[in-house]
């Protein structure tokens, strides 16, 4: 059998782990990070793996394990790491005993994120060595070496993936190995190792600053960061994905390709530095390394070509190559053609958010919202949703909205995997507080958006074995909150009822809004909606719900149409028949 596999980052960063002897694995779905424990649980004879409830949660899941002297992984999307960033600091400073890696998987270009940050800026603002795969065998072979620099050097190491390293895929020589946990180093109780109090504190500082300069002289003699030679007019400093856009564009000059840049082995750059005659850095996002080699007093050639915003590809450097070469025509921008409908996303045919949003706009309800499929709750026709900051969020903005003197029906909204990882200390907050505030947890009993992870009310675990299911009515009571109901998603009239009744209360309210994920689930389709031309008044009511089963029909006046559904897309949810006052609609078997 071949050792050979093709592999996607995010598998080749599982089965690097494997090989290393992960001994404990936790971690928080996010795109572009979901699959790696995803497939690490495919190791579950040797590898402990985990959905925790929020990032934080997975990093203190795997510190606890280094503590006792295994290795261990946390693996999250870049604004995941932000969650998390309290017990890494902290950690940074105490340090590894066996082995521990975080994966942080930044999504450039903003594909499925809120915002664009470049995480390797808290490698360095936490003193932890970095890897930067380029391609699938990289990210397997650095897992690896990560958790032996790890152990060696007692430290947190980092592994920085991106969209593009994370989901393509390339082949990999995994070798031949039996996955089997890697011997725990034996623990021994010390708290001047392990309780930063000031008085141990302030000497963990320094040791972390000598590690520092040990971690800088072990980069410059890595074999993960090396020299290769080309005509020397321009040399290139590069890594990650970007070193495979510049061997790309710029095959024939000199690169000095990083794999491990934090710290950055500054005494290998001056090296490669003098033998070109201009030095030009290429990395994605923010000028992390181009920075430091400056502020190092080596000289970096500057390019009016946009290099660190949203995602790279090879046409933005054949723009530099255009620029600093002069050899070639910088591409055309494209656009695509005026006449291309658009087609924007949309919540799937069926889906009970939707309902809901429906009712909270014809509400009048300022709405804040979360991150999730819901999001989508924004955009027209539905634009029942105000904003959307992070995980969590919702319940305390809503909270400063009420406390800020806003009148008016005011409600938060998130999903219930949201309401495990970080709503709940909302909802806590605010009764405490004494702030009105009516939540709203969408319960589709599912993590959706990222793929459908199981979650604390699913009642199973990542390895499929079965679980308490937590009850989020119960959880809410206990937050202190008299008035919690449950509602069928469903159900309009009632949906509506219970909403007004909840935001017109001046009190504090939990509101469950019930309804499967039609696609976790395996509910394409409940019998089918049908239009009857004849009662259809092309009034538009049924419009507003934004349903793509529901396409434009018979055109009976400028600007208004009949509505008809396409049984290939109906789910036979009944929210258009609900809404409909004329009867126009009706469920068929």
């Amino acid at each position: 059998m071949s050792s050979k596999k093709m592999l996607s980052g995010n598998e080749a960063i599982a089965w690097g782990a494997a090989k290393a002897g992960c001994v404990v694995a936790s971690a928080y779905p996010g795109t572009p990070s979901t699959e790696i424990l995803e497939n690490i649980a495919k190791f579950k004879e040797t590898v402990k793996c985990e959905w925790a409830v929020n990032e934080k949660v997975a990093m203190e899941t795997a510190i606890g394990a280094s503590m006792a002297g295994a290795r261990s992984l946390t693996a999250m999307k870049h604004v995941g790491l932000n969650v998390a960033m309290d017990p890494l600091m902290t950690y940074c400073y105490v340090g590894a005993l066996g082995g521990m890696v975080i994966v942080s998987a930044d999504d450039p270009g903003m594909h499925s994120s809120q915002n664009e940050q470049d995480n390797r800026n808290i490698a360095k603002f936490a003193r932890i060595p970095l890897f930067e795969p380029s391609d699938s065998a990289e990210a397997f072979d650095m897992v690896q070496k990560a958790f032996e620099t790890s152990e060696r050097f007692q430290t947190p190491a980092m592994i920085r993936m991106t969209t593009r390293t994370s989901h393509s895929s390339s082949l990999v020589d995994t070798g031949d190995f039996t996955p089997a946990p890697h011997p725990c180093l034996p623990y021994k109780k010390d708290i001047s190792r392990n309780i930063p109090v000031p008085a141990f504190a302030r000497g963990m500082r320094l040791a972390a600053e000598k590690r520092t300069a040990a971690l800088r002289a072990a980069a410059c003699a890595s074999q993960l960061n090396r020299i290769e030679p080309g005509k020397t007019e321009i040399g290139f400093v590069t890594s990650a994905v970007a070193y495979q856009y510049v061997k790309e564009v710029f095959p024939e000059y000199s690169v000095l390709k990083l794999g491990w840049t934090n710290p950055l082995p500054l005494d290998l750059v001056a090296k490669f530095a003098k033998g070109v005659k201009e030095l030009v850095v290429v990395e994605e996002l923010d000028p992390f390394m181009e920075e430091q080699i400056r502020a190092a007093g080596i000289a970096v050639r500057r390019h009016e070509t946009e290099l660190n915003m949203l995602e790279l590809n090879p046409d933005r450097l054949l723009a530099l190559r255009a620029e600093i070469v002069g050899d070639v025509k910088a591409p055309a921008p494209s656009a695509p053609p005026a006449d291309l409908p658009t087609r924007p996303p949309v919540l799937c045919a069926g889906c009970g958010h939707r309902a809901v949003f429906h009712v909270l706009h014809k509400l009048g309800a300022t709405v804040t919202g979360d991150i999730g499929c819901y999001t989508l709750g924004a955009f027209p026709p539905l634009s029942a949703m105000d904003s959307t900051i992070c995980m969590g969020a919702s319940i305390g903005n809503a909270a400063g909205m009420r406390k800020s003197g806003r009148t008016g029906r005011i409600c938060a909204v998130l999903g219930d995997s949201t309401f495990f990882h970080s709503g709940i200390t909302g909802v806590l907050s605010a009764n405490y507080n004494g702030t009105p505030v009516t939540t709203v947890v969408l319960d589709n009993r599912i993590t959706a958006m990222t793929g459908h992870q199981d979650n604390p009310g699913t009642g199973k675990t990542l390895a499929g074995d079965p679980a308490p299911v937590a009850n989020i009515a119960d959880i809410a009571r206990a937050c202190g909150c008299k008035r919690v109901h449950e509602v069928s998603a469903n159900d309009l009239a009632e949906l509506e009822r219970v909403l007004k009744d909840d935001m017109d209360s001046g009190e504090s309210a939990v509101v469950i809004a019930r309804a499967p994920c039609r696609i976790a689930a395996k509910l394409a389709h409940e019998g089918l909606c049908e239009t009857d031309p004849a009662k259809c008044k092309a009034c538009g009511s049924c419009f507003k719900l934004g349903c793509p089963a529901m396409t434009r029909g018979e055109e009976v006046a400028p600007g208004r149409f009949k509505m008809k559904i396409d049984p290939a897309q109906c789910a036979g949810c009944t929210h258009c028949v609900q809404t409909c006052k004329f009867g126009a609609i009706r469920k068929v078997k």
